[in-house]
């Protein structure tokens, strides 16, 4: 969630704040078999495998106040922060006093997502990538509504299809916020820790199914948590999660989510993305 200092307004981040997850229960999901492959049509994709970002998928954001929650970077559309590199799309954090509208901020970084460009109501999003590691590192594939048919934030609904936090590296956050607009809003969700090093080790698949009344989200084709309890003010269920949402890819640098960074946390930091698929 993004609160704007001067005024009411609110954009996003996917913001959430989980209580630890049952291991015992998570473990025994994880032992199941793969959650069932229910969309097989591929609708839209992007393997990242020319030389440039495509700009009929996707957009970048500019913005010089960074994306609220007392975040410290700048959004830049510079080849230094979001371009796309040896087959992937390349997401990078920097230390760098970036300047935008003549605004400086110490930390620049990315954000790009399909509004109009890619809009989905149901089906599974697939999004291989590989995420930093670092204190006040701020990694995140999420999805907002297309049109915020049943209000502000969050009363239309975000889906955080994967958060993690630089300086816990070996968890990933699934989440959703509902409920009715800020601060009437709530959420619910649940975490995957890896047994053994970090997701800035390796390339991970970060998936989640959407079905009307369900969501699934999957770590490598492995089902780790299932939602089908949420709820928005003056819609029935299963509003807010029944109309077109878009996706975003970014990294954040510092706020009141996971601090600031600090001394130990090297610059740049990147998120790379192999591709993103999504199955009707």
């Amino acid at each position: 969630m993004r609160i704007s200092a001067n005024s009411l307004s609110i954009t996003l981040l996917g913001c959430c704040c989980l209580l630890p997850a049952n291991s015992s229960a998570q473990e025994a999901v994880l032992d199941a078999k793969p959650a069932s492959l229910t969309y097989s049509q591929l609708v839209w994709s992007d393997e990242f495998e020319g030389e440039e970002l495509d700009r009929s998928k996707w957009s970048i954001e500019v913005n010089a106040f960074g994306g609220g929650n007392q975040e410290l970077q700048i959004y830049t559309d510079r080849q230094e922060n979001v371009r796309v590199e040896d087959g992937n799309l390349v997401i990078e954090a920097r230390n760098d006093k970036a300047a935008v509208s003549g605004t400086e901020r110490e930390y620049s970084s990315g954000r790009v997502r399909t509004k109009k460009r890619g809009d989905w109501k149901y089906g599974r999003i697939d999004v291989r990538a590989k995420v930093p590691a670092g204190k006040g590192i701020w990694s995140a594939i999420w999805m907002l509504p297309t049109d915020e048919k049943y209000g502000g934030w969050a009363a239309s609904g975000e889906i955080d299809i994967m958060e993690m936090r630089g300086q816990d590296p070996n968890i990933v956050l699934g989440t959703l916020h509902y409920g009715d607009n800020w601060p009437r809003n709530t959420h619910s969700g649940d975490q995957y820790k890896l047994e053994a090093g970090s997701f800035a080790d390796d390339f991970h698949v970060f998936s989640i199914v959407w079905k009307p009344g369900q969501i699934d989200w999957l770590i490598d084709g492995k089902r780790y948590q299932t939602q089908t309890k949420w709820s928005t003010a003056g819609a029935d269920f299963p509003a807010p999660f029944d109309q077109e949402f878009h996706l975003l890819l970014n990294v954040a640098v510092g706020g009141n989510f996971l601090g600031s960074p600090d001394a130990t946390t090297e610059f740049p930091r990147q998120m790379q993305v192999d591709y993103v698929r999504v199955y009707q």
